[in-house]
């Protein structure tokens, strides 16, 4: 189990600032496909009709585990970057740690 802190003060590339200061914690997901990108339109087009499946479909899944990507914003100049983690199954952002019930 890895648990992150909400803020981590690291190094900052923005314009403004070119130092270390605090940037808040996020977990990066990925954004919704959208419709109309060109990989999509192609396959789409290649769909129709007759023919079946034109495409191979990956079925051979061997990970289990996703790698984690933090989002950093810095609180000064609003810049972001993301870092990429080791691999993980759970995940915690800036949560307490559980004490052990004796």
């Amino acid at each position: 189990m890895v648990n992150v802190p909400k803020e981590r003060k690291t190094f900052c590339k923005g314009k403004k600032c070119g130092k270390h200061t605090n940037h808040k914690v996020t977990q990066y997901k990925t954004g919704k496909a959208s419709a109309f990108a060109q990989g999509k339109r192609r396959y789409d087009s290649k769909q129709k009709g007759f023919g079946g499946q034109t495409k191979p479909i990956f079925h051979k899944k061997a990970k289990t585990t996703k790698k984690i990507t933090l989002r950093l914003e810095c609180k000064e100049c609003k810049a972001k970057k993301q870092l990429v983690i080791k691999r993980t199954k759970h995940f915690e952002l800036g949560e307490k740690k559980k004490s052990s019930g004796y």
